[in-house]
């Protein structure tokens, strides 16, 4: 450790404990695991609205009757 501090201080890059990188890296899996389950909520909402749209269809109007006059 005390190696790897002053191979730090050698090449002017900040130190940064372990205790903090691990924390760093705790976050990072807790952000990961959020995402993951929005991108999951948006596949299944985006499924649902999907399924719940009427599929087209081709409307007519209705035909004007035939002795009607414009």
């Amino acid at each position: 450790m005390s190696e790897g501090g002053q191979e730090a201080v050698r090449a002017d890059e900040e130190v940064v404990l372990l205790s903090r990188v691990r924390e760093l890296e705790n976050r990072v899996r807790e952000l990961e695991r959020l995402l993951g389950r929005k991108t999951m909520e948006t596949e299944i909402l985006r499924e649902a609205l999907e399924a719940a749209r009427p599929k087209k269809q081709a409307w007519h109007l209705p035909s004007p009757p035939r002795d009607a006059s414009r």
